[in-house]
């Protein structure tokens, strides 16, 4: 079918400056012919793909994102008729619902196909790469199709219990990429930052961790640090260490059951005083130590964890890093929190009421905090830190 986009012109009237042999580059020739044809620029596109992927969370109705890359083709041939062959073949290709656009200008064209079902006989990625390679072919020919790299990305994702190495789809995410690439000298900061504080951390209190040590190995049998594979930035997993605090070979049933009723909403209060408010966090648990009811009380477990940030793994602030069977129950929207920052030892969420918040609230906390992330936030959250440790509110 034709294509019946509205046409979107944000460009001025400024003539285009003429390349080899005389001819408009290939950028200049992508714009011009994505008003005619109704294709979305580069800047336009990803904002939509940002609004399709948010769309999608909260309607949980999935879209598949497909890049055609003819970034090779269209470099070394007559860049005028061939873009406009190209775009015109792809939107023939495509739905009045359907978004095409430049993922990358005048190299890789993108085809947002929303709302699909995914109840086929065939997976909707094969069927739908099948419908526009045919028809770029009978459009284009076999040959010059043979050089254009076609992929196509799900969303939401599927994350398969199977595959713990699983990460996020980056391609599904082109605003966090640009987002980076615009704070770039703060983000460099923030990780000079982690490295230098969390270095003079350790080693000035390098003896109160060591008595810690011999505490908790003097108390129960196992090893000092706990390690606990966890999910960080884009869901890629490391290995988070913390001070043992339980006693070994414990039963993970307990907090597995819990996570599934906090993220679920499903928790009540267990007082005996119903005007108590309700607290998000296992209390009276049995696996815990004594040593470790006190340093989880004042947060002292958590400090092996600065050299998780010294390795990359995690900032000073940040948001949680999660189990991977909590990640396996979040609803999409979620998701996001393990996206679009990395994690960190300490938060919002931490200096907003900790346990004392339900676990929707938490994760809104934690994209308020990657939506306004700036250094300042961050200090504030440093330095309102030691007073929410030193209350202990919510803390068990």
């Amino acid at each position: 079918m034709g294509n019946r986009y509205l046409k979107i012109s944000t460009l001025g009237k400024q003539e285009p400056q003429p390349g080899k042999n005389g001819q408009a580059p290939a950028s200049v020739l992508g714009r011009l012919h994505a008003i005619r044809e109704g294709v979305f620029q580069e800047d336009t596109f990803h904002r939509m793909l940002t609004l399709e992927r948010r769309r999608a969370e909260r309607s949980r109705k999935p879209f598949v994102l497909m890049l055609l890359d003819a970034q090779a083709v269209l470099e070394n041939r007559n860049g005028t008729a061939l873009v406009e062959r190209f775009t015109s073949a792809a939107c023939e290709a495509t739905r009045e619902t359907d978004l095409v656009g430049w993922y990358k200008e005048g190299a890789i064209l993108a085809v947002i196909f929303t709302e699909v079902s995914l109840g086929g006989k065939h997976p909707i990625t094969e069927v739908l790469q099948s419908k526009v390679v045919g028809v770029l072919r009978d459009r284009l020919g076999h040959k010059l199709v043979s050089n254009v790299a076609v992929t196509t990305h799900l969303f939401p994702e599927s994350w398969d219990k199977d595959d713990p190495d699983r990460v996020a789809d980056i391609k599904l995410y082109p605003d966090l990429s640009r987002k980076t690439s615009r704070k770039r000298l703060p983000t460099i900061l923030k990780r000079g930052i982690d490295i230098v504080s969390s270095g003079l951390i350790l080693l000035v209190l390098a003896p109160i961790l060591a008595a810690i040590a011999l505490a908790i190995k003097l108390t129960s049998k196992g090893s000092v640090i706990f390690e606990q594979e966890r999910m960080g930035q884009f869901g890629k997993s490391f290995r988070l260490l913390k001070f043992r605090t339980m006693y070994e070979n414990n039963d993970p049933k307990i907090h597995r059951d819990f996570v599934q009723n906090f993220i679920a909403g499903k928790m009540e209060n267990g007082t005996q005083n119903e005007a108590d408010p309700v607290v998000y966090k296992i209390t009276n648990d049995p696996r815990v130590t004594p040593i470790g009811r006190l340093l989880r009380k004042t947060s002292l477990d958590e400090f092996p964890q600065l050299w998780n940030v010294v390795r990359g793994e995690m900032s000073l602030v940040g948001p949680r890093p999660p189990l991977r069977y909590e990640f396996e129950v979040y609803d999409v929207w979620h998701r996001r929190r393990v996206l679009e920052v990395r994690p960190g030892v300490t938060g919002l969420w931490q200096v907003s009421g900790r346990s004392r918040t339900c676990f929707d609230d938490m994760v809104r906390l934690d994209l308020r905090y990657s939506q306004s992330w700036s250094l300042w936030l961050d200090l504030k959250i440093l330095l309102a830190t030691p007073l929410a440790v030193v209350a202990g509110d919510g803390a068990h």
